[in-house]
């Protein structure tokens, strides 16, 4: 499974945010609370939901279950100047990715196995330290095998070594 190479313009997302760890996972809950709020938004654009994750600087190189990052259910919106009461914003800062179509089950992790064991390592780029994202747009449905979604990598070219 080949990704295609993407420059992300900035966008601006809106939405809910939780911290948790692999071994702590408090997605369900993170998203049960922001879909009860979601049509609070008046300013999104499209309809696509995006599925975020902010790692810290030294989160996958001393990797583990109990490492800490913040999860965030947002949709893109136009601007920033009305956010509802409990809602929480973020500027995604252009840069390069690489989005894969993924069709399956959202629990099924090989797909993360494939992309960071045997795409990243071979690829030409190595994993740059901006947000990972998943947009879940009109295909997507919640753990069903024929569900899909794009998951978008932030990447950069590896420096040579001459």
């Amino acid at each position: 499974m080949e990704p295609v190479i993407t420059l992300l313009p900035e966008k601006k997302l809106m939405g809910r945010k939780l911290t948790m760890s692999l071994a702590s996972d408090k997605t369900g809950e993170l998203w049960r609370s922001f879909l009860l709020r979601r049509r609070e938004i008046r300013n999104n654009i499209g309809a696509e939901l995006y599925s975020m994750q902010v790692y810290g600087s030294m989160y996958f190189e001393n990797f583990s279950l109990l490492n800490e990052f913040e999860k965030w259910a947002t949709v893109e919106v136009s601007d920033f100047n009305t956010v509802p009461s409990g809602m929480q914003t973020y500027t995604l800062l252009k840069g390069l990715y690489a989005v894969f179509h993924y069709k399956g089950l959202s629990t099924d992790t090989s797909i993360f196995q494939y992309i960071f064991t045997s795409w990243l390592p071979t690829s030409g780029y190595s994993l740059d330290n901006r947000p990972h994202f998943e947009i879940l747009g009109e295909k997507y449905r919640n753990n069903h095998p024929d569900s899909e979604e794009e998951i978008w990598i932030p990447v950069k070219p590896k420096e040579s070594r001459e």
